[in-house]
């Protein structure tokens, strides 16, 4: 799955706060993402967070679809 900084990511499961939305700080093996609700930033796996992508939204281009 190509998921780039800069990236908003739409999950299927909400984040504590209520928001579902996730800027991707660094990709690699791990993701490191900022809830764009609170401000939380986190780390976690590429398998998890991959296998809880809905969306991913690009600055500048069209809404991809997972």
């Amino acid at each position: 799955m190509d998921v780039r900084v800069g990236d908003i990511l739409t999950m299927k499961k909400k984040h504590p706060c209520g928001e579902v939305h996730f800027l991707v700080l660094r990709s690699g093996m791990d993701f490191r993402l900022r809830c764009q609700g609170c401000g939380h930033e986190m780390m976690a796996p590429r398998v998890k967070i991959e296998k809880n992508i809905k969306q991913i939204t690009r600055p500048n281009e069209e809404e991809t679809n997972v």
